[in-house]
């Protein structure tokens, strides 16, 4: 996080021949999609042009393509698709709810696959999971991809010495989220290092 001293430094957007390289020894090791992501809030329109061109990159190699990218504007959504961007991932923090939702409407309104989960053990409630859950799965449709994230305490973050998650816990989250939504692909993202 940029208000945070956790080590990481600000980079500039990696070149396409870097990604493709990337994405190419990803499928050398058997992926099927590949990822990319941009810690912003929010991404510029000329940062959506380097993210389609990015997109465009790696459909080439035919992969999936999937990306993480802050808050979207209807038309942002649209240039991504046209890129041929086939899922996007909303799992960060930075912004109110209804700026996530009102981003999701984007996507699935531009045609995109959503992948929409959350992150547990960051002091909430049992409710707490309960309603994130309840709000993903009253989506309509619900998401194609739900990944379901176990913290990763970073040292220099104010959740550094939080309380690590119950393995059960964690269980019952991607059970709950397997129920409520059978078709989704429930994804243990991250944290599941830890896991025993």
């Amino acid at each position: 996080s940029a208000e945070f001293d956790t080590g990481v430094k600000a980079e500039k957007m990696l070149a396409v021949d870097e990604v493709v390289r990337a994405a190419q020894a990803a499928k050398d090791a058997g992926a099927t999609r590949f990822c990319m992501g941009a810690a912003w809030r929010a991404p510029k329109d000329r940062d959506i042009e380097k993210m389609s061109e990015l997109v465009s990159a790696v459909k080439g190699l035919g992969m999936q393509t999937c990306a993480t990218l802050g808050m979207l504007a209807g038309h942002q959504a649209q240039a991504l698709k046209d890129a041929g961007l086939e899922y996007y991932t909303d799992v960060v923090s930075t912004r109110a709810y209804q700026d996530r939702l009102d981003t999701l409407g984007h996507v699935r309104a531009a045609g995109i696959s959503v992948c929409c989960g959350g992150i547990i053990g960051m002091g909430e409630a049992p409710v707490h999971r309960a309603g994130l859950i309840a709000q993903l799965a009253n989506l309509n449709p619900y998401p194609e991809s739900v990944p379901i994230n176990s913290l990763v305490r970073v040292p220099g973050t104010p959740l550094a010495d939080s309380a690590p998650v119950d393995p059960l816990d964690f269980v019952r989250v991607i059970a709950v989220a397997r129920i409520t939504m059978p078709n989704a692909r429930v994804r243990l993202s991250a944290g599941r290092q830890q896991m025993g």
